[in-house]
């Protein structure tokens, strides 16, 4: 068996859990039900597979706060740019980016922190740019 997953570390997985499932339509694939901090969720969100365990200081499993976020985010295109930046927000997510528009690279993108201290970016695909056109339009912001 061969693979890749994105594994993080969250104060509680369960409740990260249930944040995650108002926000977007992921697919459950193991999830435990243990005391709190021996706890881990395995779930697929458009086909990458995300594993999620309990802080647990005996384990060395730190998870980030929301005043000392990690370095890391995790880039999301949806399909509705609008409806999921909307359910984050409404789950007690923080608008960190609203939802901005980029007629020019044919995108829509927006942040939000959870309240596990991570970042997520969400993108809505328009149109097609090219990454010569992409790198062309940056190139001439520049310039201005």
């Amino acid at each position: 068996m061969t693979g890749v997953e994105i594994d993080m570390v969250v104060t509680d997985s369960l409740k990260a859990l249930e944040l995650y499932e108002k926000v977007f339509n992921l697919q459950r694939v193991e999830v435990t039900k243990f005391p709190k901090g021996e706890n881990e969720v395995i779930f697929t969100l458009y086909g990458v597979r995300f594993h999620m365990l309990d802080e647990n200081p005996t384990f060395g499993l730190k998870a980030p706060t929301l005043d000392k976020p990690q370095s890391i985010w995790f880039n999301i295109t949806v399909p509705d740019i609008k409806e999921t930046f909307f359910k984050a927000i409404n789950a007690g997510c923080t608008e960190f980016q609203p939802v901005t528009e980029l007629p020019n690279y044919g995108v829509s993108n927006a942040i939000f922190s959870d309240t596990f201290g991570y970042q997520w970016m969400l993108h809505q695909v328009h149109k097609e740019v090219s990454f010569e056109e992409r790198t062309r339009l940056w190139e001439e912001k520049g310039e201005e």
